[in-house]
């Protein structure tokens, strides 16, 4: 029996490539010095897209693959995949939920306190000799007991919620309305608001065309000189010409950012400021969570081509 055609948009790592082309014949999009010919040449083959959530498909590439049955999307965010065109063409969408979740918090997490207390800088301190030759580390931020903020409490945000609580944080969110599983923060239905409360202000809310720059530079300059924004969600959430104008102003007292417009050739601007925090979009990056995203998307994959239900559906 002939093997199914999936279209790879983007490489994965070895131990999720050797199952998907023992599985699958793996048409590798990304290798293709010409891709509307690779497209041309292969499209009536393809019924299936693996791809990542930072590459989606879009409406071009599902119309040059007219027996496309699924997408199936590696990571949680699915906002570069083309929803309107997957529904026009009866195309099931999948992505890699819950799998990821814990990561990412502890991430957003860490990355909190590693800017609120100093810790890339403390480290070059020491290496540098100026421990030595010139004394102790400039005085930094406490974060326990501090006024925490959440924008988007679905399950990254109420993770990142619980790990804030251990520190004695004083939370509160914003979201689309009240949980009834978050009894003991409080709900904040206005972000500006949310800002205005906040010491710290966590982006965690998934991406669509309503979220885009739901962070408006209002939202930047109400968490003020002494605040911090950290943004583990996607950038698109965020304006980010007015978080870097309050970053150089110090009308924003510093942020930690995972995520960023164009990545990963980010705005140069970012390079000269000392109270931003850069990562390389890697909060889902961990051994274990990134064997386990590969895993459910061959298992959607394969369920659909079995006939059977989806494990994790977004259309």
């Amino acid at each position: 029996m002939s093997k199914i055609d999936i279209l790879q948009v983007g490489p994965y790592p070895d131990w999720d490539q050797q199952p998907l082309d023992e599985k699958f014949t793996m048409h590798r999009y990304f290798e293709a010095a010409d891709k509307p010919a690779f497209l041309a040449e292969r499209g009536g083959l393809i019924r299936g897209i693996a791809t990542r959530g930072d590459l989606g498909a879009d409406r071009s590439m599902m119309e040059a693959l007219p027996e496309l049955e699924i997408i199936a999307v590696y990571g949680v965010g699915y906002d570069a995949v083309d929803l309107d065109a997957a529904r026009e063409g009866s195309v099931r969408v999948t992505n890699t939920p819950d799998v990821l979740t814990s990561d990412v918090a502890d991430l957003g997490v860490a990355m909190m306190l590693a800017q609120a207390r100093g810790m890339i800088g403390a480290d070059k301190w020491v290496r540098s000799g100026n421990w030595a030759q010139k004394g102790h580390y400039n005085l930094q931020s406490r974060v326990h007991g501090k006024r925490a903020g959440v924008l988007g409490l679905g399950r990254i945000g109420f993770e990142v919620a619980k790990r804030l609580a251990v520190f004695d944080m004083d939370i509160a969110y914003s979201d689309v309305a009240p949980k009834d599983h978050a009894r003991d923060w409080e709900f904040v239905a206005d972000p500006i608001e949310l800002a205005n409360r906040s010491d710290f202000f966590f982006v965690t809310l998934a991406a669509s065309a309503d979220t885009r720059h739901i962070v408006t530079r209002q939202v930047v300059e109400a968490l003020g000189p002494q605040g911090m924004l950290i943004n583990i969600s996607r950038a698109s959430n965020v304006d980010e010409g007015a978080l870097l104008d309050a970053l150089e102003s110090g009308a924003l007292g510093a942020a930690a950012l995972d995520v960023f417009d164009g990545e990963p050739d980010i705005n140069p601007r970012f390079l000269e400021l000392g109270n931003v925090l850069l990562q390389p979009h890697h909060a889902s990056g961990t051994i274990e969570t990134r064997k386990a995203m590969g895993k459910l998307v061959r298992e959607n994959l394969i369920a659909h081509f079995d006939g059977r239900k989806l494990l994790t559906p977004v259309l």
